[in-house]
């Protein structure tokens, strides 16, 4: 390998150590209800995102809620050797995304039927740090 891709690896890997993601596929509920929620934690820090989560009356926060927390799990897994409360993390971007849309009929008047269409939504959340001594 030479001395420049040697480099540049070395330095893509100390990146990905800052950042760690979680994601949510084939959640049961419209993306534009999670959106609701999602946008309320858009670059807020670990803390106050997990209080704003906690007490929001929206069932989509309960799930974002637990995927928060899976997001921290994995970064505390990748740097083990850091104390969570020194570095400040907190949650870089987050995307929802439609997913597999279950489609039903229901009766309607005079024979008809109307399509019902169930939808689902991929959340991706990313969590950043913004403390740089790290070693």
């Amino acid at each position: 390998m030479g001395v420049r891709k040697k480099q540049m690896a070395e330095r893509l890997k100390a990146e990905k150590q800052k950042i760690a993601f979680a994601k949510l596929n084939n959640c049961p509920t419209s993306p534009r209800k999670m959106r609701l929620v999602a946008d309320l934690v858009r670059g807020a820090e670990v803390e106050k995102a997990l209080a704003i989560l906690r007490f929001s009356p929206k069932e989509a926060s309960r799930r974002l809620e637990k995927l928060l927390l899976s997001a921290i799990a994995n970064w505390q897994a990748k740097n083990e050797e850091v104390n969570i409360e020194e570095v400040e993390l907190f949650v870089k971007e987050i995307t929802v995304d439609s997913g597999r849309m279950l489609k039903r009929l229901r009766p309607a008047p005079q024979g008809r039927a109307h399509r019902i269409r169930k939808r689902s939504n991929h959340v991706t959340l990313v969590l950043g740090s913004n403390n740089n001594t790290q070693s």
